[in-house]
């Protein structure tokens, strides 16, 4: 009998993760309760250990992507300003 493959979303990934990590269960009685292998309790237990760092960090990544924008930005104005004054003086002639 073949067994037809499940995609779990995100919220419960997180939900059986966040059980993991309170260690109140065993993997297995956790792999059980929610009807899950135990390798997947443990893959996602250590993804979000893993992945907790980046929440901490999403606002660094946030300021220099918008630095970045901002000198981009500069970059075009001055590159305009270049462009009209080239031709306002041809046109003047």
């Amino acid at each position: 009998m073949k067994r037809n493959r499940r995609t779990h979303g995100p919220a419960f990934k997180a939900k059986v993760a966040m059980e993991a990590l309170k260690g109140e269960e065993t993997v297995a009685q956790l792999a059980s309760r929610f009807d899950v292998h135990p390798n997947l309790v443990t893959a996602w237990k250590k993804a979000l250990v893993e992945g907790a760092v980046g929440v901490f960090d999403e606002g660094q990544k946030q300021k220099a992507s918008e630095e970045a924008l901002v000198a981009q930005l500069y970059q075009q104005i001055g590159q305009l300003k270049v462009e009209r004054d080239f031709l306002a003086r041809t046109l003047a002639r």
